[in-house]
C-alpha cells in the first residue's frame, strides 16, 4: 500500500463540501466524508485506476482524476509517484 498524502486545500475542500452537503442532509455529508476517505484508501492501493486528465500544462502531465462513488460530481485528482500518491 502506498502512502496518500493529502494537501491542507484537500482537508479543507473536503470540510467545505461536507459542510455544504450537510445544509441539506446531514446524513449525505457523513457518507461523503466516509466515500471521499474509502476513493484515498483505493488510491494508496491502486494508483492507477483513475482516469489521466488531459491538461496542457507539462507539470500536470501525469494528473489522474477519480469519481467519490455515490457522489459522481465530486473528483479527486491526484499524481501518482514513487513514494504513493
Amino acid at each position: 500500500m502506498s502512502d496518500v498524502s493529502k494537501r491542507p486545500q484537500v482537508i479543507r475542500d473536503l470540510i467545505e463540501l461536507a459542510t455544504y452537503i450537510a445544509e441539506d442532509n446531514l446524513e449525505a455529508s457523513d457518507r461523503f466524508l466516509r466515500a471521499a476517505e474509502t476513493i484515498f484508501k483505493q488510491l494508496g492501493k491502486m494508483p492507477g485506476m483513475g482516469k489521466p486528465c488531459q491538461f496542457s500544462h507539462p507539470n500536470l502531465a501525469d494528473v489522474r482524476q477519480q469519481a467519490i462513488k455515490g457522489f459522481k460530481n465530486y473528483l479527486v485528482f491526484y499524481l501518482p509517484s514513487d513514494s504513493g500518491v
